[in-house]
């Protein structure tokens, strides 16, 4: 291997000699617990000497992130529409094909399909992939969670005994406009990353704020479209004022804080002047 080869020639040769471990595949490491390295890495600029012994992990079968959001949110928008028409095998013959006399649920659904729309137009149109796969045993997991969560929410918002929020209009109302606020935050967040490599560029750079408003939060917080995404499943929770939807977002939040833990770290980690003031996920606290 020449010194000047990258990781991903080197990947492309291992394929060669292995059809079946294609590049996605490989996991190829300095050490056997460090991380994996990158495909725009040199071998020369890797703290090796004139000879290097590189670590081969098979990740198995794998699956591009792009597919993997589109399953992962088509589903929620087509299964609550099962609950939300009322279907013979969901709420029984009595009350199949009717709808609630509650117009928060009319809404409800108007807001919950409008999320995963939009999801489903960014991960198309917005999302720039720094990995290009995940192992695919892991989609089966995901799926479980995210369609799980959305039969468990669909059921209990449409059933026939759901009860309106207590306050009433007022209650629906807030809720209505920081849900739209959030999801527009979290829009303007997911451009401003993606503007970050565009030409398909894979290089990590520190995100700024725009002149966008909704970007501005980037003083504050390294994951604001986490931070929005959060906000958007509070605000669905006030809206509906259920306990189902109160605990998926508790859960949101802590897998986002997580997530956003992470990404933080990594930041600290990669940027000597990276802003001291901001926090990953919540303004000053977290």
């Amino acid at each position: 291997v020449e010194p000047n080869a990258t990781i991903r020639e080197i990947r492309l040769m291992f394929h060669k000699l292995y059809p079946r471990l294609y590049p996605a595949r490989q996991s190829i490491k300095l050490d056997p617990k460090g991380k994996s390295l990158r495909d725009e890495e040199v071998l020369q600029h890797l703290p090796v000497g004139t000879t290097a012994t590189l670590y081969f992990k098979d990740l198995g079968p794998q699956i591009g992130w792009t597919t993997v959001f589109l399953i992962e949110y088509t589903g929620p928008l087509f299964i609550y529409f099962l609950f939300y028409f009322r279907m013979p095998f969901v709420y029984g013959l009595d009350e199949r094909f009717t709808s609630s006399p509650h117009p928060v649920v009319n809404l409800a659904c108007i807001c919950h399909s409008f999320h995963y729309i939009k999801r489903l137009i960014e991960t198309v149109f917005v999302h720039r992939f720094s990995h290009g796969t995940m192992p695919l045993r892991n989609i089966v997991k995901n799926c479980l969670y995210y369609w799980g969560f959305a039969a468990w929410l669909a059921y209990y918002i449409n059933h026939p005994l759901y009860t309106p929020p207590s306050y009433g209009k007022k209650q629906i109302n807030f809720a209505v406009i920081m849900f739209l606020l959030c999801e527009a935050g979290n829009f303007s967040i997911h451009v401003a990353l993606s503007d970050l490599r565009r030409n398909g560029s894979k290089i990590r750079k520190i995100p700024y704020p725009t002149k966008n408003p909704f970007t501005w939060l980037f003083f504050f917080v390294s994951c604001p479209n986490y931070t929005y995404e959060v906000g958007t499943w509070i605000s669905f929770t006030i809206m509906t004022q259920c306990v189902p939807v109160g605990l998926f977002t508790l859960l949101c939040f802590i897998q986002m804080t997580i997530w956003a833990k992470d990404k933080h770290c990594t930041y600290l980690r990669e940027f000597k002047d990276y802003p001291s003031l901001r926090m990953p996920i919540i303004p000053f606290l977290l």
